[in-house]
């Protein structure tokens, strides 16, 4: 394996637009310059040419499994315990319908304040439908492992905070659950290509992610799923899809689940963007996240000490400690949308987190302490001569 350190950042393989600083690949990751080439040649020379018969010719049928296990890679899995596929909220809703149903005699699911709003609504939905008396529990994210109990029957966390970077521990967390009998599923929407995921190594039974972030594979692109191997004959998908059958095409009228992960597949998977996605994990071949990780840290510690010195109106959201924060860092201030929204103006993209809160992702693929650098002169410049009192920044926009 080359050394990583040696080929980050790789600006020259990002279409990333002239004076733009893009501090927001934890929202939505940049175009690598060849996957738009990649998809082109799918749409015209494979379902262009090759119409229906890519299913076999261009094995469209197995990119799931094909590109679950370029994820898998990414995030501590074994072959062939991941697969593609639907939403991240579907892929929530699958997992934690199997994993409710591996502990029929306990009625909490337990969750935290810092996780994903869709996760907590899936959760709730889920609860409705089962009409069981189950009960959505949500602590704050330092309680966690105090709640941890025997009453609990899943534990449905996001290891990495979408508003603050806060990281949880994963292998402490999942040994403090199943110590009490707690089945443990992780949401890696903020980790999956930003910090190194060991799930074979942490004993955890499911977890599911996006691939739009960190991972580049564009919006809209499809999520994962994973499910500890010594469990995965033994779930009931909740979403009997036919592409999850045993045997699609022997068009039997009763569902039979496929032996392996593929029984968590559901429908028709988006050929088209997931050929995006698989062109995008390209980028990985040869990195080790441990390197990229380094490089991470190195980037939001930087940032953090910059702000500190030069825009003393902003307040550090959060964890200083890199150990106990993702590829993020975030900052109060009271004014933060209309500020994020000036910063913009002037080519430094990050995002704004209600109620008060910027954010900004670090992702050491196209980002490197230059950037850093001239990013916080700009943020600087726009708090320092308050460019954000302006009425054309205070207009919020349907996404922020």
């Amino acid at each position: 394996m080359k050394d990583a350190m040696t080929s980050l950042p790789m600006k020259d393989k990002f279409m990333l637009p002239e004076g733009v600083i893009y501090l927001d690949g934890n929202s939505l990751g940049p175009l690598p310059k060849s996957v738009a080439p990649r998809v082109a040649e799918m749409v015209t020379g494979e379902w262009g040419q090759h119409l229906i018969r890519g299913w076999n010719v261009d094995d469209w049928m197995g990119q799931p499994m094909r590109v679950g296990n370029q994820v898998g890679r990414l995030i501590g899995a074994p072959e062939g315990s991941v697969v593609m596929g639907d939403t991240l909220s579907v892929k929530v809703y699958q997992a934690l319908s199997a994993a409710v149903q591996m502990r029929p005699d306990r009625k909490v699911i337990l969750s935290d304040s810092g996780n994903f709003p869709s996760d907590l609504y899936m959760a709730q939905g889920l609860i409705a439908q089962l009409g069981q008396g189950h009960e959505l529990r949500i602590v704050a994210p330092e309680q966690v492992m105090d709640a941890l109990t025997d009453e609990i029957a899943v534990a449905m966390i996001t290891q990495v905070d979408y508003r603050t970077g806060r990281m949880h521990d994963m292998a402490a967390m999942t040994a403090k659950a199943h110590g009490a009998g707690v089945v443990m599923l992780w949401d890696l929407a903020h980790s999956a290509g930003a910090v190194p995921v060991d799930l074979q190594g942490s004993g955890c039974e499911f977890a599911v992610g996006c691939t739009y972030k960190y991972l580049n594979g564009g919006p809209g692109a499809p999520a994962f799923i994973y499910v500890r191997p010594d469990l995965v004959e033994d779930i009931m998908p909740a979403m009997s899809g036919w592409l999850g059958h045993a045997a699609p095409f022997a068009f039997e009228t009763e569902y039979r689940p496929a032996k392996d992960i593929e029984r968590m597949r559901v429908g028709t998977p988006p050929v088209v963007q997931m050929t995006a996605l698989e062109e995008a994990l390209t980028l990985w071949d040869g990195l080790d996240m441990a390197d990229v990780r380094a490089a991470s840290v190195a980037l939001c510690e930087t940032f953090i000490a910059e702000v500190e010195a030069r825009c003393p109106d902003l307040r550090l959201a959060s964890p200083r400690d890199a150990a106990m924060r993702g590829s993020q860092v975030s900052f109060h201030f009271e004014h933060g949308y209309a500020a994020m929204q000036a910063l913009i103006s002037k080519g430094v993209i990050g995002d704004f987190r209600a109620p008060d809160i910027m954010r900004f992702g670090f992702t050491p693929l196209y980002i490197d302490d230059a950037d850093v650098r001239a990013a916080v002169g700009i943020l600087e410049d726009v708090l320092s001569n308050r460019l954000w009192d302006r009425a054309e920044f205070k207009t919020t926009s349907r996404v922020t």
